[in-house]
């Protein structure tokens, strides 16, 4: 067989491959979905690590239809988003340009380390009373084009050691006044993860993944090592011509590799849980630790070292409903859990016994002696009365 011909490989899809400029990973742009209800579009959580799940695959035409298949996928823990305010944005020339913004009187003290300057503005009518910081937003709703909700995460709530919050936007699905609604229920209020996705559907997935530093081109592109002859051999053997004398972007060269911002499409949600113990190995995720709020499993890998911040949507693109197809789907310690809930019951309703006062039973001999005392008594007193009178 003939040596394949690869100088290189690696796309050049993504270019250029610099560093990301932000940690925490945001969407530009959302499904359009025409619901009445109005809801959250996305989300954010925290990656502890892979695992495996069983279940029977339910596709039809696949080769293992029917038999129990290891599904390798991956555990984002979703911590309740405090919202802390809203926004309204208005289409220009230029693009969107914000209108006005209202903001809660205190947000969480690992916000406050962070943003120093955080200020309430309220005005005073004639009254003397403040208004509503709503009030000074409904005004504007007729030059708005939407309305976003500005979101403080919660690390603090996770095992990851993290306490300093990040701020970001959350987008609202419906008309700017069902969005002015739904921002003034919120206001203030915990956004919980099962609120914005279903179970078994489909989402996207953004992250920085995980950052390898300054590398050369053999393991950042893939190059062939010079034979054992050449000046250099691990490097390009030409870089181009003489004329013209530039080197083109498409040339494998040295420069960073990885901490790049990426997006995988169409994860499936194989299980969304409230209850940690059902996922949680007994020494914890590798370089995370263990699960202590709300998580999700999706199917498949996600881009990103542990604990890094990930960002959640629901799908953009069409896929088969066919694709991770899987019924009687079973967490890895789901059964642990229930037998260690079991263990407690018992023991609870153990010491409840021990505890409830014990009625103490009497002696068949007591009783009828005690029986016999008080025949003897009234035996007595008539004794008595017979002497008085005679």
């Amino acid at each position: 067989m003939v040596g394949g011909h690869k100088p290189r490989s690696g796309s050049l899809a993504y270019y250029p491959r610099v560093r990301a400029k932000k940690q925490v990973a945001t969407f530009s742009t959302y499904p359009a979905i025409t619901t009445e209800e109005t809801k959250a579009l996305n989300f954010f959580g925290y990656k502890a690590g892979m695992t495996q799940i069983f279940g029977k695959n339910s596709h039809e035409k696949s080769t293992n239809f029917g038999q129990e298949t290891c599904i390798p996928s991956t555990v984002i823990e979703c911590p309740p988003i405090r919202i802390i305010g809203a926004r309204l944005y208005a289409k220009t020339n230029e693009g969107l340009k914000v209108l006005g913004e209202a903001t809660v009187e205190k947000p969480g003290k690992n916000l406050r380390k962070k943003i120093v300057s955080f200020k309430q503005k309220g005005k005073k009518n004639k009254e003397g009373k403040k208004y509503s910081v709503f009030d000074d937003i409904t005004k504007l709703k007729e030059k708005a084009t939407k309305v976003v909700l500005l979101a403080e995460l919660q690390p603090g709530h996770t095992g990851i050691g993290k306490k300093k919050a990040n701020v970001s936007e959350i987008e609202l699905s419906g008309t700017v006044d069902s969005q002015l609604i739904f921002a003034k229920e919120k206001f203030g209020k915990e956004l919980k993860i099962t609120e914005v996705f279903d179970n078994n559907t489909f989402i996207d997935v953004k992250a920085v993944n995980k950052g390898k530093g300054f590398q050369g081109p053999v393991k950042r592109f893939g190059i062939k090592i010079q034979r054992p002859k050449a000046k250099k051999h691990r490097a390009v053997g030409s870089i181009g011509p003489w004329h013209p004398a530039t080197v083109m972007w498409t040339v494998p060269r040295a420069g960073q590799m990885g901490y790049h911002t990426r997006t995988e499409y169409n994860k499936r949600i194989l299980f969304m849980e409230g209850n940690p113990e059902t996922i949680n190995p007994k020494r914890g995720f590798l370089n995370y630790g263990v699960v202590k709020s709300d998580f999700i499993v999706l199917s498949g890998s996600v881009p990103g070292p542990a604990k890094r911040e990930i960002a959640l949507r629901p799908a953009i693109r069409k896929t088969q409903e066919t694709r991770v197809k899987f019924t009687d789907l079973n967490l890895p310690f789901e059964s642990e859990a229930k037998e260690e809930k079991k263990a407690e019951t018992k023991k609870e309703t153990k010491e409840e016994k021990k505890e409830a006062p014990v009625e103490v039973k009497e002696d068949k001999k007591e009783t009828e002696a005690k029986k016999e005392e008080t025949k003897e008594v009234p035996k007595k007193a008539e004794e008595k009365n017979e002497a008085k009178k005679e």
